[in-house]
């Protein structure tokens, strides 16, 4: 049995393959068979006898667990069926509901997305009378999110912020404390809750964590460097009686930090398994040598890394190429003729080619350019099925349904459609519902007693009476009646019709194939209960919905692009200040992982990889005048870097005002200009030998102290840092990001600013 799995594999992929007992981490390089070696260790350990119950494999995307799903199957069919294969999320949530009794949890809680998460934020400012202009929405969910994600609970953030002394985080530990007694309450979880809670019931109930160490024998964590400390803390301890604990991951492709990946669980792997065996693969299946060669040019210049180098035995038979534009709107259209005629010429589909960009709002040019010349698209990340109102809708009442302590839910359907119960009935009852300390449902009977008009109170009523009959049904009947009945009944279905719209057709469309969507969960999972579709739905992550077969050409930020592959690969936007991307350039650690995102973009080619960028670019209104990204340097385009810098310089002698990554590098004097360029951090440039004409040459930087990075104190706005400059002088103007999130732009000279 041996030789048969082994078979096909290359000797490091045998060597990770046969080691079974004790910790072992694989560092697996882009394209070399990770999955494929996770699988096959799988069926050998199924092979010595290993019960498959015993066996956990957890990775990010139901994607990636689906495809080691099936070829565990495909590999051995009786058994593998039986293997724990799914994504931490959904682990976690099958957890806390199992055993939810034993851990004082309600077994029928909600999972809230990022939307309903900020609609509680919303709900908590109010209460608190905090101004949700000076603390913005997004940010609070974000430190919210990152605590739980530290295992940090209020009360922990609430004493580091008393110890640093930061009023920003003291106000948010008071809104996490509220946010949390709410989703308590109601019944709810977010995404961070579900592997938090699942930690903090491992430690706090041994019994618990004895018997799931006991069930778990053998562990296999796939892209370990994107683990957050919640997640690293839920393996380790299920690993913690066997030691049986293999990670995979590559510490190169971590991009993460942002959501809370941290890398050092992977670089540190062996301080907390010192007996752990190693092993690399670094033989390449999918992209050309000189891919390959040219994204490890980039990659080798990070610090916190593992050596290697992917190699393979791939002909070199592709390209890589530099293509240089006048502006946004011509790189778009160099990459439309670029895909034509590569389509025709080299017979690929519009689906082997790829437009990877930094920031979504680059997709703008690319959708307009394809959309004039016929090209079909397709864009991952945007607005998702499950995202679109009417969709949201339908699930709101599911949820409602499942959960009537559901608040968000609640206000969202309460008048949809239209029931004439207005804002004003809606915040008297929700007053009420505080004052009580309940449920915005559990108010309903009280509404009489706040002089709510006989209309909303009849309509309340006829509500409630109308959720509580799908309340009856939810057991005995499968998802797809119960939303065909709430699509009818509710009245949401006859509002769209008789409305007679072209979006109103569009949305019935829709939310017809919800109803397909519900029947295909019901054809598929053995669970076919309204709790099990409804949490299915909760963890869809965006690449879930990518079709690699579709037929289109495929635009996606380069964050989504790890773990795809496409023949043909465009990365664009390549510029300072845009790739990478904003202060990165000052911050040594932020410049390595957006290194590493260039690095994660080139390895997704397979054949023909183009580095895009322009001279200049419309951002948000503004021209800038751009220099080329020190990527493509590093990737060996020096001569081109170099060429197109000085050939930049000169173009820009004859303006008056221009900027090369958010700073004042030009000032018009009789034709006597300042160029500040030495913020390239890069000793192999020769700005001499670039800029050879000296009369337009000053190294001298402005002697004010208001660089950009330099952090300050404002009287009123608090701590925060200069990301932009403009004008001179008397006339210099700051653009400062602050602790709270805010963005001012203020006058030096009269900003009372304080350096620190």
């Amino acid at each position: 049995m041996k030789e048969i799995i082994t078979k096909n594999l290359n000797l490091s992929q045998v060597e990770a393959v046969l080691y079974t007992e004790g910790p072992l981490i694989i560092f697996a390089g882009a394209g070399t068979g990770k999955t494929r070696a996770i699988t096959h260790r799988i069926a050998y350990l199924l092979s010595l006898g290993v019960a498959p119950w015993s066996i956990l494999a957890v990775t990010f995307t139901n994607k990636a667990a689906a495809e080691m799903k099936k070829r565990v199957i495909d590999l051995v069919p009786q058994t593998g069926q039986n293997v724990w294969i799914s994504t931490f999320h959904s682990f976690c949530a099958y957890f806390l509901r199992i055993e939810s009794q034993k851990i004082n949890l309600n077994p029928d809680f909600l999972i809230y997305d990022f939307s309903d998460q900020k609609n509680v934020i919303r709900e908590c400012l109010s209460e608190l009378n905090i101004d949700e202009k000076k603390f913005k929405i997004p940010t609070i969910a974000d430190k919210i999110s990152r605590a739980k994600d530290d295992l940090n609970l209020p009360y922990d953030m609430a004493s580091e912020a008393e110890n640093t002394g930061n009023f920003l985080d003291i106000t948010i530990s008071k809104i996490y404390e509220l946010y949390q007694k709410k989703l308590l309450r109601a019944g709810v979880l977010d995404f961070g809750d579900l592997i938090m809670q699942t930690v903090l019931a491992l430690q706090q109930y041994p019994e618990l964590l004895k018997r799931y160490q006991e069930k778990y024998k053998y562990i296999m964590v796939d892209e370990y460097q994107d683990t957050n400390h919640a997640q690293y803390m839920f393996v380790k301890l299920l690993a913690g009686k066997h030691q049986n604990i293999c990670v995979v991951g590559d510490d190169d492709q971590s991009v993460y930090s942002w959501r809370g990946a941290d890398i050092n669980n992977i670089l540190d792997f062996k301080k907390d398994y010192p007996e752990a065996k190693s092993v690399k693969l670094e033989q390449n299946y999918r992209s050309t040598p000189k891919i390959l060669s040219i994204a490890h040019q980039v990659v080798k210049n990070n610090n916190a890394r593992v050596s290697k180098q992917l190699w393979t035995q791939n002909p070199d038979d592709g390209s890589v190429e530099i293509l240089k534009a006048e502006n946004e709107n011509d790189e778009a259209a160099k990459v439309v003729d670029l895909i034509w005629s590569n389509k025709h010429n080299n017979k690929y589909n519009l689906s082997d080619f790829a437009v990877f960009y930094r920031t979504n709002a680059q997709s703008r040019t690319f959708e307009d350019a394809f959309r004039r010349s016929g090209i079909p698209y397709v864009i991952i990340g945007t607005l998702r099925f499950y995202d679109r109102a009417e969709i949201k809708d339908i699930i709101a009442y599911l949820k409602l349904i499942h959960n009537p302590n559901d608040n968000v839910s609640f206000k969202r359907i309460i008048n949809t459609p239209r029931r004439g119960i207005g804002k004003t009935s809606i915040e008297t009852l929700e007053k009420l519902a505080v004052g009580k300390g309940i449920s915005l449902w559990q108010a309903i009977p009280f509404a009489n007693e706040v002089g709510l008009t006989k209309g909303a109170a009849a309509s309340l009523n006829s509500f409630s009476q109308l959720i509580k009959i799908f309340f009856e049904l939810k057991n005995d009947i499968y998802i797809k009646e119960i939303t065909k009945k709430v699509i009818i009944h509710s009245g949401y279905l006859k509002e769209l019709e008789t409305e007679n719209t072209f979006e109103s057709h569009t949305r019935i469309e829709n939310i017809k194939e919800l109803i397909s969507a519900t029947s295909d969960f019901e054809k598929r999972s053995p669970d076919k209960s309204l709790a099990g579709y409804l949490t299915q739905v909760a963890l869809i992550g965006d690449i879930d919905s990518l079709d690699e077969s579709n037929g289109k050409v495929t635009l996606m930020t380069l964050h989504l692009a790890k773990g795809l592959e496409f023949d043909n690969v465009f990365i664009c936007g390549l510029e300072e200040g845009l790739f990478p991307i904003g202060e990165s350039a000052f911050n040594p650690e932020e410049l390595e992982e957006e290194r590493r995102l260039m690095y994660v973009g080139m390895t997704r080619a397979k054949k023909h990889l183009y580095l895009c960028w322009s001279t200049e670019r419309t951002v948000y209104g503004k021209t800038k005048w751009n220099m080329p990204s020190r990527f493509i340097a590093e990737s060996g385009f020096k001569d081109e870097f170099s060429k197109n810098f000085s050939q930049n310089f000169k173009t820009y002698s004859g303006l008056n005002k221009v900027k090369f990554n958010n700073e004042e590098n030009f000032k018009s004097n009789k034709k006597t200009y300042k160029a500040t360029v030495a913020y390239i951090d890069n000793s192999d440039y020769n700005y001499d030998e670039i800029t050879k004409d000296e009369s337009l040459y000053n190294p001298n930087e402005d002697s004010n102290p208001y660089k950009i990075g330099v952090l300050i104190s404002h009287p009123t706005f608090g701590k925060g840092k200069i990301i932009e400059k403009t004008g001179a002088g008397n006339d210099l103007k700051l653009m400062i990001l602050f602790e709270s999130g805010q963005r001012e732009k203020l006058l030096a000279r009269i900003a009372n600013l304080t350096l620190l």
